[in-house]
């Protein structure tokens, strides 16, 4: 039996991963004892105090564990964290050490969501591959620096350390590891029970591309802008380098530097953005998407946007387009 330890850190945090975590790993025991065997996972909560009071009181929660009593943890779960994250990561910081500790000692841990960010303090993503929600990825690359940020991936699975991507994607994150220490017929199950899409893997067509612009490269700042006001137009990079009064090389190493984005890559997404936004009012044939965000070949512009939002402009299109089913 694995001991499923979910930490419950001070401040703002996702009752939502807490009760979803729980109800499903029930349902995997269930499942288990319906076959005539023993229950697959056991369940608790760990925090510093028995009880804690959240969401302007609305809400209590009670740990069956504080982090200075002795108890087992297979798996360590940090939930997301809402509200201002960089107080979150600052207030949480005595549970770094317990946390090291348990991953020291066996147990995996795993991250769901923002939670990454007080999983990046304990330094244990170090060198490691990380997903967290996208809108908070260039805080993150900003802070932790010698982490591998991937922003359109579901999840990561490196060294016992595990996770997710934009919230509800955390879902998809318990049933690999059910099927990955369970079984997979029991992960399609649950998938089935709770209606969701197993083996999904990129959040990429959630993402809404806003470059990062919290540095002091004035050349690149006044780049960006560049692109951002002509992207309509077959810009290259030596004429956007040329603008900035830069050497290309040296512009697109600086451009890297402080967007983590190539040039050519920035520009592909600001490109895909605006398709994005005009696909999503279907007004537009795609020909008519693609000539008005600076493409002229229907097939190189299907080629990027399929790159870069994981499906093509017409199932895009069709996704956010159609009528609401009754």
């Amino acid at each position: 039996m694995k001991h499923i330890s979910v930490l419950i850190p001070e401040g703002d945090i996702s009752l939502t991963n807490v009760e979803g975590i729980h109800h499903i790993f029930a349902e995997v025991n269930k499942a288990s004892q319906r076959a005539g065997k023993p229950p697959l996972f056991h369940f608790q909560l760990v925090g510093k105090h028995h009880s804690q009071f959240m969401k302007q009181n609305f809400f209590s929660i009670h740990p069956n564990y504080l982090i200075t009593d002795d108890f087992r943890s297979d798996l360590v779960i940090i939930p997301a964290l809402h509200g201002d994250i960089f107080k979150s990561v600052e207030i949480n910081q005595g549970l770094v050490p317990w946390i090291v500790d348990q991953y020291t000692k066996g147990a995996e841990v795993m991250s769901l969501c923002t939670g990454a960010f007080l999983l990046g303090s304990t330094g244990l993503l170090r060198g490691r591959s990380c997903a967290t929600h996208w809108i908070h990825v260039n805080e993150f690359r900003e802070m932790y620096p010698d982490v591998t940020v991937v922003d359109d991936k579901i999840m990561t699975d490196e060294g016992g350390i595990y996770t997710s991507g934009a919230a509800y994607s955390y879902l998809n994150l318990i049933l690999y590891y059910i099927e990955k220490h369970a079984s997979r017929d029991i992960a399609i199950l649950i998938a089935k029970i709770f209606a969701l899409d197993m083996g999904r893997t990129s959040q990429s067509q959630f993402i809404i591309f806003q470059g990062y612009k919290q540095h002091s490269d004035e050349s690149v700042l006044k780049a960006q802008e560049y692109i951002e006001q002509n992207y309509q137009q077959k810009i290259s990079v030596d004429e956007i380098a040329t603008h900035v009064s830069l050497g290309r090389r040296n512009f697109e190493r600086r451009f890297k530097s402080a967007t983590s984005n190539s040039v050519f890559e920035y520009l592909q997404r600001v490109k895909v953005e605006a398709a994005k936004k005009q696909l999503e009012h279907g007004r537009k044939t795609i020909n008519e998407v693609m000539y008005d965000t600076g493409y002229t070949d229907i097939k190189a512009f299907r080629d990027v946007f399929r790159k870069v939002v994981g499906m093509s402009p017409g199932e895009y299109r069709l996704k956010y387009t159609r009528e609401p089913a009754l």
